[in-house]
């Protein structure tokens, strides 16, 4: 059972609001450095294993940290973390803007991690707790997910807007006021929240929890930086994760009052939904990589132009998420997913068809079917996860969702870097062997090296690295579309409709109520529950 701090029916709608402005802070410190590490590499001057730890070390710091904050928060209450981490959340983005050397900076930018792996899965909780009935919580989602969509895109432009008018520790201060504010708002306005009668919080299980994600993590993102899968800065890190993530199920499963209840992934549908978010990440993020390297390098255009190519993505990304509560009740959640999974490969086959030279209208409606297939798949699994877990473990189900995500993001980076890194392998006449080799590293090596040549063997060079980058990204976008069509195959394990819990014969409705609009008058009430994993 959950316990819910009364609150008026009304104020639902108002806590809606306050978790959606602390994600599109979150959301936007995830990917408002990108456009800072030019400038703030000139003045802290990091090597090239620092300059890569100031990038990794909030998305793998947030990564280990989601499921150990996210049952903490069933324990202790969700308010509380949640508070907690908007906090930490704010002192470390002081201390990353005024940071005097790459180390304190990393050290920064952990905390950051951590103050996000509270914020995340309390937000995502404290939803779960405050719509117990399933038709409004797909609506609240909805716009969460619409949030998190704006957040990341506005990202870079507020970032090159600060840099560009202050300096790169802008980016970072600019949280200071509004975690602030978050602060007190958060505390006046938000419910409190924690499951009762669960035993107390399992320290050790929770820490085996962290660094068996961190080891998984960090040997996923080795393999997308250039390792080799057998690598031992791969393999080590891969299995000694996955060996503890094996302790860790084993001690849950044997404990009268575990931290995860691992049976969860034991229903289909719960399952099925972490399932689909870890390939639709996986296939977005590792998409959006290519895309970035073949609109400057293939076709030439400006990072401003880019940005401007991307932006009907993360627009149709919007009106899905918006979307996604009407779509749900109409189509059901196997229907949403699969149909998500179906319309994203369908914007991967169609931008096999690009080249050489500029087709906007094609990459245009490509990108406009990829970012509502992939963001109706997204909301479609996570409303089920969470509607499919118990609520007194909505904390630790959150954790999981957002754990898959990044799970999901490491590993398209990974695997699609790898294909195409695999089959880039540009070769023109009148070329050295040691000239084509450095040619082979990458696109922009390439160039280099066809302008260090010069004369008609550069231009052979250049030509031949073109062709040989879209030649690779077209077999890296078949091999994409065969996982997406695998995660709609996936998804026919989940229900057809959205069920009322009083209908399930495998569980009470009483054991999966939340808190009603009447509980939240004091009131018991029955709650709506989905058959289906999710959100």
């Amino acid at each position: 059972m959950t316990r819910l701090t009364p609150a008026r029916p009304a104020d639902r709608w108002i806590v809606l609001i306050v978790l959606c402005a602390s994600l599109l802070i979150v959301a936007l410190d995830a990917t408002v450095l990108h456009v800072a590490v030019p400038a703030l590499t000139r003045d802290l001057r990091p090597g090239g294993q620092d300059l890569l730890w100031i990038v990794d070390a909030y998305p793998l710091t947030a990564a280990c940290l989601l499921i150990l904050f996210g049952t903490l928060g069933d324990r202790v209450g969700r308010r509380r973390v949640l508070l907690l981490g908007y906090a930490l959340f704010g002192l470390a983005s002081a201390l990353a803007a005024f940071a005097p050397d790459a180390h304190v900076l990393i050290g920064a930018r952990a905390l950051l991690g951590a103050g996000g792996a509270m914020i995340m899965p309390a937000t995502l909780s404290i939803l779960r707790q405050v719509f117990p009935d399933r038709r409004e919580r797909a609506m609240a989602i909805g716009v969460w997910s619409a949030v998190a969509a704006v957040g990341a895109a506005v990202g870079p432009v507020l970032g090159g807007f600060l840099v560009e008018h202050f300096w790169w520790g802008s980016v970072f201060l600019v949280n200071v006021p509004l975690m602030a504010v978050m602060t007190v708002a958060g505390r006046l306005l938000l419910p409190e929240s924690r499951a009762e009668g669960e035993g107390g919080w399992d320290v050790t299980g929770a820490l085996v929890a962290a660094f068996g994600v961190f080891g998984v993590v960090y040997g996923i993102k080795r393999f997308g930086g250039g390792a080799a899968p057998a690598a031992a800065q791969v393999c080590l890190p891969v299995l000694a994760g996955a060996a503890l993530l094996a302790l860790f199920v084993r001690r849950q499963r044997r404990r009268a009052h575990p931290l995860l209840d691992v049976r969860m992934f034991i229903r289909p549908a719960f399952a099925t939904s972490v399932g689909c978010i870890v390939l639709a990440m996986l296939a977005l993020v590792g998409l959006e990589l290519i895309a970035v390297q073949y609109l400057q390098l293939v076709l030439g255009l400006s990072p401003l132009r880019t940005g401007l190519r991307l932006l009907p993505l993360t627009f149709a990304a919007i009106g899905a998420g918006l979307a996604g509560s009407r779509l749900l009740p109409r189509f059901g959640p196997r229907r949403m997913v699969g149909g998500g999974f179906v319309l994203t490969a369908l914007a991967v086959l169609a931008l096999t068809a690009t080249g050489s030279h500029d087709r906007p209208g094609l990459l245009t409606a490509a990108f406009v079917l990829l970012g509502f297939g992939v963001e109706t798949t997204l909301f479609g699994a996570y409303e089920s996860m969470l509607s499919e877990a118990p609520a007194e473990q909505a904390g630790g189900a959150a954790a999981i969702g957002e754990t898959s995500y990044q799970l999901g993001a490491g590993m398209g980076i990974a695997l699609l870097g790898s294909v195409m890194n695999a089959a880039y392998a540009p070769h023109a006449a009148g070329v050295s062997a040691a000239d084509t080799a450095a040619a082979g590293q990458s696109l922009g090596e390439a160039y280099d090296v066809a302008d260090r040549i010069g004369g008609g063997s550069g231009v052979a060079l250049r030509q031949a690295a073109r062709h040989s980058f879209v030649a690779g990204m077209h077999l890296t976008l078949l091999i994409s579309a065969a996982l997406l069509l695998l995660g709609a195959c996936a998804a026919l394990r989940l229900p057809r409709t959205m069920e009322c819990a009083a209908a399930r014969p495998d569980r009470p409705a009483a054991a999966a109520a939340g808190t009603s609009p009447t509980a939240l008058r004091g009131t018991p009430a029955p709650a709506v529950r989905s058959g289906r994993a999710g959100d």
